[in-house]
């Protein structure tokens, strides 16, 4: 198996089809985001606020960067690096803040996505393969069904995890003491806002990320025999919190770090450097600490030197030890 790219939460029984299956309405799903964003096209002109649009920026940013970003996909998902306990739940609560799912429907999710992109074929569904609004609707209102999917076995430190599994099963009403408090201290344009508003610009946006992230832009990289590549999407950068260096993601699924090469904005890892300084993260992963990809090869020659980037990356991690054969050999073959 390919170096870390899946924490073996998948597993494949030896007959397991990535291609074949049926995308199906799931109608939880559909009237969940259907009501989310019916309401704010609807009611959020007519409420808007000076308050309630600062409202909406602060809390998507602080949900989409310490809580989605950080918390769910760079801890919880591929575990990139250690932090307190008390940490990650905090981080992981403000993902599900974020409104896509509770933490064990997103490494579901994830997980699948990744091994399924990863095979030489792969469904339209999970390699986001059909039009824009084919794309929208399934990955907004439907769930795929693989006819002969893999196994899903999650570890017994998470299945068993209380905090875990409470948040998995309260996630939608998770939204609901704070659109009390927004309603008592901004009213009706707070909820819509600080609700409503959010809950529909990040899920919708967390999907054209993903829909554009495989389809087309830059690649620094190239996995080789993977049936998907990831695209960079630079104008999204700041936005997606660092999460649209989705080529840089493939290659380096392990890394805390998205943002790889100079000028690639990531504010997901300018939050872990500010709470490492803090003491609360450590033993962070990044390409220059992480295993050799035999798979991995540099296509696009256009930045500085891949060297260059194992140097930086030194500079920014106290220069921790790196294996012998780095990324870096691997890529330059």
């Amino acid at each position: 198996m390919d170096w870390n790219i899946g924490s073996g939460r998948i597993v494949d029984p030896g007959d397991a089809d990535a291609s074949a299956g049926s995308v199906r309405w799931r109608a939880g799903k559909s009237l969940w985001m259907g009501g989310m964003t019916l309401v704010a096209l609807t009611l959020g002109p007519l409420t808007f606020t000076p308050g309630a649009f600062v409202l909406f920026l602060v809390t998507t940013a602080i949900t989409l960067c310490a809580g989605h970003s950080v918390g769910m996909h760079r801890r919880l998902i591929h575990n990139s690096f250690d932090c307190p306990k008390w940490l990650e739940y905090v981080c992981v609560y403000l993902g599900v803040l974020v409104g896509m799912a509770g933490p064990i429907g997103m490494i579901r999710q994830h997980d699948l996505r990744d091994w399924a992109q990863r095979r030489t074929h792969c469904h339209d569904y999970l390699r986001h393969g059909r039009g824009f609004w084919t794309d929208a609707w399934w990955q907004l209102h439907c769930d795929l069904q693989l006819t002969r999917g893999p196994m899903f076995q999650l570890e017994p430190a998470l299945a068993n995890d209380r905090c875990y599994y409470w948040m998995e099963r309260t996630w939608m009403w998770q939204q609901l003491p704070w659109a009390l408090l927004f309603y008592a201290i901004g009213g009706w344009s707070w909820v819509i806002w600080g609700i409503c508003v959010r809950v529909s610009v990040s899920v919708t946006g967390h999907w054209l990320i993903g829909h554009f992230a495989h389809r087309q832009g830059p690649m620094t990289w190239e996995v080789r025999g993977a049936g998907v590549q990831g695209r960079n999407v630079p104008i999204a950068a700041l936005f997606s919190m660092g999460e649209s260096w989705h080529n840089n993601h493939h290659a380096f699924p392990g890394s805390a770090r998205l943002g790889l090469l100079r000028g690639e904005a990531d504010p997901g890892w300018w939050l872990i450097q500010r709470l490492k300084c803090c003491g609360l993260v450590w033993s962070i992963n990044t390409p220059e600490t992480l295993p050799p990809r035999a798979a991995l090869h540099r296509v696009d020659r256009s930045h500085r030197s891949t060297a260059s980037m194992h140097r930086y990356g030194d500079q920014q991690q106290g220069h921790r030890q790196q294996p012998a054969e780095g990324p870096a050999k691997v890529a330059a073959h």
